[in-house]
C-alpha cells in the first residue's frame, strides 16, 4: 500500500527554503538555528507575503486531492500519524516488587 502523502510546507517554509542561500551569503558562518531565526525576521517585516500565501494555497490543494485519492484507494486516515509521546503507558510493577517497597518505607530495620 503506498504510503500517506506528506503535509505541504507552509508559505513561511517555502520562502524560507528559497531564501537560506542568501542568507547564508549575506552572514558567512551562521548557524542553523541562527538562519531559522534571521529568516523568521526577515519573514515578519515582510510586507507582500501573497506569492508564497498562493502557492502554500496551491500546495494545500494538491495535498487534499492526494489525500482523497489515498483514502479512496483504501488508505487509512490514521495511517502515517506518529503516537504521541504520552501515550506511552507506565511500566507495569511487580507485586513482589511492590510488597517490597512498603517493607522499606515502614522505616525499621530487620536484623
Amino acid at each position: 500500500m503506498a504510503e500517506k502523502p506528506k503535509r505541504p510546507l507552509s508559505a513561511y517554509m517555502l520562502w524560507l527554503n528559497s531564501a537560506r542561500e542568501q542568507i547564508k551569503k549575506e552572514n558567512p558562518g551562521i548557524k542553523v538555528t541562527e538562519i531559522a531565526k534571521k529568516g523568521g525576521e526577515l519573514w515578519r517585516g515582510m510586507k507582500d507575503k501573497s506569492e508564497w500565501e498562493n502557492k502554500a494555497a496551491k500546495m494545500k490543494d494538491e495535498y487534499n486531492k492526494a489525500v482523497q485519492e489515498f483514502e479512496r484507494n483504501g488508505g487509512s486516515k490514521d495511517a502515517g500519524k506518529k503516537k504521541s509521546k504520552g501515550a506511552k503507558k507506565a511500566p507495569k510493577k511487580s507485586k513482589k516488587k511492590d510488597s517490597d517497597d512498603d517493607d522499606d518505607e515502614s522505616g525499621e530495620e530487620s536484623d
